[in-house]
Order: structure tokens, then sequence, then C-alpha cells
């Protein structure tokens, strides 16, 4: 698989996911925004990455569809927004295979994605 056919850029998926009905629909609600401030966006990260890492990263997921709860944390919220919550979707929105391990270079551009989701969140709903 070329690195070019994983993802276009972070703004242009972004831009692709604004125009779904569904991934559009979530939004960071005040607890998320909290947490983020709480925490800081390192700490964020840094949990995005075990995320990516343990959930959505191995070559097999024996509940893939259902291992990225929908609410909680604010990176799960940002796994649906932006597709990347299972196997299922990553493969439909960004054509990476089902059934082979992410790379290292897979795991941090999802990553990358995912808070690029959450900082725009931040700023589009700023806390006062």
């Amino acid at each position: 698989m070329k690195d070019s056919d994983f993802m276009q850029t972070i703004e242009q998926a972004l831009l692709k996911l604004e125009k779904s009905k569904f991934r559009s629909s979530f939004k960071l609600k005040e607890k998320d925004r909290e947490y983020v401030k709480n925490k800081g966006m390192d700490t964020v990260r840094s949990h995005a990455r075990d995320f990516v890492r343990d959930r959505l990263a191995p070559s097999f997921i024996a509940n893939d569809g259902k291992q990225t709860p929908m609410r909680g944390h604010p990176v799960f919220i940002a796994q649906h927004a932006t597709a990347c919550c299972c196997r299922g979707c990553l493969n439909k929105w960004y054509r990476i295979p089902k059934n082979v391990e992410l790379t290292p270079a897979q795991q941090e551009k999802i990553v990358n994605l995912l808070m690029a989701w959450i900082e725009k969140q931040m700023k589009n709903t700023p806390i006062e």
C-alpha cells in the first residue's frame, strides 16, 4: 500500500468528514472540553496513541466495530467523528485494509488526524 493511498491531508480528510451527516454530528461536549483543558493536549495525544495502538493497530480485533465507546473520553468522540473508530471504518474511508497490522507511521497519522479534530473542536467551542 502506498502512503498516498492511506490518507489525504488532514485538512482534506476533515473537509470530507464534515460533509457526512453522521460524522459531522459528533461534537465535544462541555465535559470533554474541560477534560482536554485540564489534562492538556500532550496527555490527550498520549491517550490517543494508546487507544490507536491497543484498539486499532492489531491485525485481528475480536470485537471490531464495537471497540470504541461512543462517550467517556474526547479521543473516543474524535475517533467516531473521523471514522477512525474501527477497522471497517478505516477501510471504508481511508482504504486501510483489515486484518493487517497498522504500521507505526499509519498509527501516527491517525493520531494526528484525531488531534487535529480535537484542536478544531477546542477552537470552535472555547471554554470561558
